[in-house]
């Protein structure tokens, strides 16, 4: 199972940009499908984006469409999320993850990797 080691992350004011990357570890990217969830205190963690390795298709839930970009590294086996125009709507922890093959369903339980998060904080 490939591990994920996430990093970036910290404080922005709003309308700013930052990034998280997520690499990986112990085997390579090649096969999965790479995303981003994230979860604000109080609620429930929820899709950002998703990356196929293979097709490289991307997924984006509608509330971060236009402002982020995921993106992949096949030399550094890395996957990015550049965030821009951000809200402190998009304070959460957000964590990486990665499944095995074409996810069909944008949900936790269709993925069965896991990093451990990092804190992203939008202030106004």
């Amino acid at each position: 199972q490939v591990q994920l080691q996430e990093s970036g992350g910290g404080l922005v004011q709003a309308g700013g940009s930052l990034r998280v990357s997520c690499a990986a570890t112990g085997r390579t990217f090649s096969g999965h499908t790479v995303g981003w969830f994230r979860q604000a205190p109080g609620k429930e963690r929820e899709f950002v984006s998703a990356i196929n390795w293979r097709t490289y298709y991307k997924y984006y839930a509608d509330s971060v469409k236009g402002r982020f970009t995921i993106s992949r590294d096949n030399v550094k086996n890395t996957v990015y999320l550049q965030m821009h125009g951000l809200k402190p709507e998009d304070t959460a922890v957000y964590y990486c993850a990665a499944a095995l093959g074409t996810v069909v369903e944008e949900s936790e339980t269709s993925f069965g990797s896991w990093g451990q998060g990092n804190q992203v904080t939008v202030s106004s």
